[in-house]
């Protein structure tokens, strides 16, 4: 039990480290009306673990806080992504494949409220929508897929069992 707690809590702190830094190191293009932000790619990995629903989310409160992201964005972008990982956690087993949808949806509805209620976007909501799903598109859907068919040959390797 108290080995499963601590691989738990490995995992879920790496996934939150490594969301960080790909958000910082690519933070010219994490945020804003039109935004690819690479560390979404790790929206696929609640397929894997169980970790990295935590991990995801601390991982993106933090790398908005260090990004210089207003409270607004700090607390409802974070939550588009806790609202992802856990979307996508719940289709681990019956449609791994739709892993990529999740994260997608919750970006591309919520982001652009952000935008335009917490940075004053003088964009319409439903452009931003859609330059927000495209960025989502890129990063999760393309990028995390390729990202699942990678870890999914070594997953017994990578990811020990948490649950």
């Amino acid at each position: 039990m108290k080995n499963k707690n601590v691989t738990f809590l490995a995992q879920a702190s790496m996934i939150a480290a490594i969301y960080v830094v790909l958000t910082y190191l690519f933070a010219p293009f994490s945020f804003g009306e039109i935004q690819v932000r690479i560390s979404e790619a790790l929206t696929i990995l609640p397929l894997f673990t169980p970790a990295a629903v935590p991990g995801l989310f601390i991982g993106c409160l933090i790398g908005n806080i260090l990004g210089g992201a207003i409270l607004p964005d700090i607390v409802f972008g974070s939550a588009a992504t806790l609202i992802g990982a856990l979307l996508t956690y719940s289709l681990r087993e019956q449609k791994p494949i739709l892993g990529p949808i999740p994260p997608i949806a919750a970006n591309t509805v919520i982001v652009p409220f952000v935008l335009r209620f917490g940075y004053g976007v003088n964009l319409p909501i439903p452009f931003m929508m859609f330059t927000v799903g495209i960025g989502e598109v890129i990063s999760c859907g393309i990028l995390g897929m390729i990202l699942y068919t990678a870890l999914s040959r070594y997953q017994g390797l990578i990811f020990k069992e948490t649950a």
